[in-house]
């Protein structure tokens, strides 16, 4: 189960978001967001968890906690997005677009 988790602290790296789900039970993979400029964190993760029940465990566990600085975590389901790579998604769907494009001229 994928779990997206807002509200980390800007020095969280996805290791210290690891450990804190492990405390819930298997963790497959932890990964906080970062800036590719500046390589900082975002303050959000995702982290996925082979059991429902351990995620669903650490979801009422960790939702609305609160972290040093009195940063409150959000803790929930992630919604899954196509990976389509961006912008229009494969050719067909690119071609479909242009061609509504051209309809509108």
């Amino acid at each position: 189960m994928k779990l997206f988790v807002a509200g980390l602290p800007y020095d969280f790296d996805s290791t210290d978001l690891k450990e804190m789900f492990e405390l819930y039970g298997e963790v497959a993979s932890a990964k906080t967001a970062t800036d590719r400029e500046t390589g900082k964190s975002k303050g959000f993760g995702f982290v996925d968890m082979p059991s429902d029940l351990e995620a669903k465990e650490a979801i009422a566990a960790l939702n609305n906690a609160k972290l040093r600085g009195g940063k409150q975590l959000v803790v929930k389901l992630s919604d899954e997005q196509p990976k389509s790579g961006g912008g229009y998604g494969n050719r067909d769907n690119r071609d479909n677009y242009r061609n509504n494009d051209r309809r509108r001229y």
